[in-house]
């Protein structure tokens, strides 16, 4: 188990924020969860730093989404559910970051993964990588995909949530979703590093108010559509499929669903 599994470093005016948990495929544990809030906080209020970068260990998943072994663990131990663990389940204070974020995704990504890709602000991934956002194949769901629709067309974004298959990188790249593909780890890093270097070179003032502009425009429906989507997903959280999902992963089973 990896002691400390969100790692951040600044130079340069730039913050790098390191999901190190190549052994569970960087999937999104209490201790990444609130980490990572932990990050975003402490970025946000350091005027030192410019952007920051979002990248993970190298194990071919910049990250699986939610840690389903620690959450049927939690369960079946204390008798909660793993999000009432972190403090910023759907990732709000990175949405809500002043600072410009760069994910440099350097594998697949599904659920969460996916969740941590939408709140930043430009994307690099790798050729040949997937996603997807899989919550309907472990009996939980995706309130936080409403900010996709101002960056996806309505029937992909449909497709992802309705049937949790994964896409193709290089689809969500044809349609203007991802900045850059890379051919490896490295050079997505330093495409993203590039960007980050770019970012720093402008007026700090700009930039700022360049990202809170563009988000001000984006946020007309979208919180009210987040707010109205933790509503629609209370029931799917508070089911026994959501407890089913992460036992039956952890079970190496198939699901069984009861829809209730």
């Amino acid at each position: 188990m990896t002691a400390n599994p969100i790692e951040v470093t600044v130079k340069d005016g730039i913050a790098t924020v390191f999901i190190n948990r190549a052994e569970r495929r960087n999937a999104l544990s209490v201790a990444v969860a609130n980490g990572l809030t932990d990050a975003w906080d402490m970025i946000d209020a350091d005027p030192d730093i410019r952007v920051a970068v979002l990248t993970s260990a190298d194990c071919g998943t910049f990250s699986a989404g939610l840690d389903l072994k620690e959450a049927s663990q939690l369960m079946k131990e204390e008798g909660v559910d793993i999000l009432s663990r972190m403090r910023d389940p759907f990732h709000e204070h990175m949405l809500g970051c002043s600072k410009p974020i760069i994910a440099a995704m350097t594998g697949s990504l599904m659920a969460g993964g996916m969740m941590l890709t939408l709140m930043s602000d430009l994307r690099v991934g790798i050729k040949g990588s997937k996603v997807g956002i899989t919550e309907v194949h472990i009996g939980r769901g995706s309130p936080w995909c409403a900010p996709a629709i101002a960056m996806l067309p309505q029937p992909m974004l449909m497709e992802l949530v309705l049937t949790g298959d994964l896409m193709p990188i290089e689809k969500l790249h044809a349609f203007g979703f991802i900045n850059y593909i890379e051919d490896t780890p490295d050079a997505v890093r330093a495409r993203a590093y590039k960007l980050a270097e770019r970012i720093v070179t402008g007026a700090p003032l700009s930039v700022l108010a360049a990202k809170a502009s563009v988000r001000a425009f984006m946020d007309v429906g979208v919180t009210e559509g987040l707010a109205a989507a933790k509503v629609a997903h209370k029931a799917a959280y508070a089911s026994s499929d959501a407890i089913e999902g992460p036992r039956a992963f952890a079970e190496k089973r198939k699901p069984v669903w009861r829809g209730k």
